[in-house]
């Protein structure tokens, strides 16, 4: 039996693969493409043809990524969530990307739909409005050079899913002597590319319900305005502890929910592509679409990353007792520092969301108010963290047009109003952020990695694996940006805190045998050396 709750888990942590790759490529695109405007660093540095050759060739490579994101989704679902051989899993996930195209293309051509007869200009030839010609045309792509629909990081997440289904069941597969040598793993890419075409026909037949299904929904979130971006923004925030806020994320950023752009005669769905097509067609998409893409983006968050939560840590620092200010400063600083550069947030986030719904509730709304705040000032600043590297870049480099400084003076108000409202509610409510545990449950200063007693790396880790129940309680390791994510086979066996002990700022279980540990961004190291001790 699957474990529905695990499997939506481990689908959240498979997506942030391409992420981080596609959130890399955007900072790249960024800066090329503010090296590339006038307004930016003059006339005389534009006509360097050396240096724009470069630039334009970093454009090029970047916009690439984003427009084979589809095939990056589908490679990334499939590896994260097959249980073994996921190398076989990628490679076949690859395969059925194109197999199910295929079958798209196979059943449109079949239906007499084809690139001529979905041209706007043939459409109005034909008698049809002009914008519903623009709809409709939008609806079909080319995908690897397979005429087919548009389903964005759908399609793919789609085929991972089929692909990590047909690996798991057949990776394993014994056949008769005659044909043993296509057995085992060799079997998983030819079963999925006799299941995938056959889906992709299938996926023809009801995709135009399904896209008409979002489009409504995208002008539902379109027609209501701000207050569908607060209910996106609050909604992003309260899905954190869940690690469930990463499928609303893509979902508004790579599907018709976020938006929908003509770009060169193609059709860019989703608010980061279209962002992220603006900067690498200048001109192409008009200020006004983009800023209808970036409301749901990076500039709602500047203000709470780089000002709030900062300003958080700050007074979950002071509340603390002054026998343990020093282990809780050193823990306030890193994750005060990581929100603020880079925009991760999750190691302050859980020093108070399991501890105070008040607190938590708090943020998710000025997070929320935030977000709504930067649409009425006409903000226009993309890319997906919401750090200082993300207002420097795409705020400041992109121009005066990106009215960069409203985050900034935003943020001056919400770094007292942060400040003052978390000291009251911590003081007030007698919230036991970090520092202000019962006595029995304070842990004792000699254990803190961050002071000079510090426990060494083989000690941390072995302390790690004990919390955890030990080496033969655990199934697997993972881990995403911030969270150590470990499935185990006795859920009771886990204790918070031996793992709190090991520099932890809290532990979350999700399932009955998912359980996330957060570390913050130095989680990948602890990953490495937890995987590499079960190992030897």
């Amino acid at each position: 039996m699957i474990n529905l709750g695990s499997k939506i888990h481990d689908l959240g942590k498979a997506l942030m693969t391409p992420i981080s790759v596609i959130a890399a490529a955007g900072i790249f695109l960024g800066l090329a493409s503010a090296l590339q405007n006038p307004n930016v660093t003059g006339d005389t540095f534009t006509h360097v043809r050396m240096l724009q050759l470069v630039i334009g060739f970093i454009r090029q490579v970047s916009s690439a990524l984003f427009a084979n994101l589809p095939v990056f989704f589908a490679v990334a679902t499939a590896m994260g969530l097959a249980n073994a051989e996921k190398a076989t899993a990628a490679f076949s996930a690859v395969i059925g990307f194109i197999g199910m195209h295929v079958g798209i293309n196979y059943s449109l051509l079949a239906q007499n739909i084809t690139p001529e007869t979905t041209r706007v200009a043939y459409l109005t030839a034909q008698g049809m409005p002009n914008s519903q010609a623009l709809i409709y045309a939008s609806e079909f792509t080319n995908m690897l050079g397979i005429f087919t629909y548009n389903m964005s990081v759908l399609g793919g997440v789609l085929v991972g899913l089929i692909t990590m289904f047909l690996h798991n069941r057949f990776y394993t597969i014994v056949l008769p002597t005659a044909v043993a040598f296509f057995g085992g793993r060799r079997f998983v890419p030819i079963v999925t590319i006799v299941v995938l075409p056959v889906v992709g026909v299938l996926v023809s037949l009801v995709w135009p319900s399904i896209a008409l299904g979002i489009q409504w929904v995208g002008e539902l979130i379109g027609r209501t305005g701000e207050v569908g971006t607060f209910i996106y923004a609050t909604s992003e925030r309260l899905l954190i502890p869940t690690g469930l806020h990463h499928i609303i994320n893509e979902t508004v950023r790579f599907t018709p929910l976020g938006g929908v752009a003509t770009v060169d005669n193609q059709s860019v769905v989703g608010a980061l592509n279209i962002f992220n097509a603006s900067l690498s067609h200048p001109g192409a998409v008009s200020d006004e679409v983009t800023r209808q893409a970036t409301r749901f983006l990076a500039q709602g968050k500047i203000p709470v990353m780089m000002f709030g939560l900062p300003a958080a840590a700050l007074a979950m620092y002071q509340c603390a007792k002054p026998e343990h200010k020093a282990r809780v400063k050193a823990l306030m600083l890193a994750g005060a520092l990581a929100s603020f550069t880079t925009g991760i947030t999750e190691p302050l986030e859980f020093c108070f969301i399991f501890v105070s719904p008040v607190l938590y509730l708090l943020h998710a709304v000025l997070t929320g108010i935030s977000f709504v705040l930067m649409q009425l000032l006409q903000v226009m600043i993309g890319n997906v963290q919401g750090g200082a590297i993300d207002w420097v870049i795409f705020g400041i480099l992109g121009g005066t047009k990106t009215h960069w400084w409203y985050p900034l003076i935003l943020g001056l108000f919400y770094a007292p109003l942060y400040y003052f409202s978390f000291r009251w509610v911590i003081t007030r409510m007698q919230v036991k952020t970090p520092g202000r545990e019962d006595e029995s449950e304070d842990m004792p200063s000699s254990s803190v990695p961050s002071t000079a007693t510090a426990q060494t790396g083989s000690e941390k880790t072995t302390n790690i694996i004990k919390g955890l129940g030990g080496e033969g309680n655990i199934d697997s390791v993972d881990c995403c940006f911030t969270r150590l994510r470990v499935k185990v086979k006795d859920m009771s066996q886990v204790v918070d805190k031996t793992l709190m002990t090991t520099g932890a700022m809290g532990v979350k279980r999700v399932t009955q045998n998912d359980v996330h540990v957060i570390y913050g961004p130095q989680v990948e190291k602890i990953a490495n050396d937890v995987k590499i001790e079960l190992s030897s």
